[in-house]
């Protein structure tokens, strides 16, 4: 377990990186984001109120192996 509610993975090979949100006790897949829009979008539709806000903020969305805001393939 993760210990903030969203995680933006490393970047795939082709390009984009996995979203999951931890809730309801488990990790949620929400989708494969190409963008911040496409990420902000997967929040919103996770109930995720605010959800361009957040993400800059360590305590709700950790990004994974790769800079924040880069979605271009690893």
């Amino acid at each position: 377990m993760t210990s903030v509610p969203i995680v933006v993975h490393r970047p795939s090979l082709t390009g984009g990186r996995r979203v999951t949100v931890h809730r309801h006790g488990r990790d949620e897949i929400l989708g494969t984001a190409y963008s911040d829009h496409d990420l902000v979008v997967f929040l919103e539709r996770a109930g995720i109120a605010n959800a361009e806000d957040l993400l800059d903020q360590p305590q709700w969305v950790e990004w994974r192996d790769g800079p924040a805001h880069d979605f271009s393939a690893a």
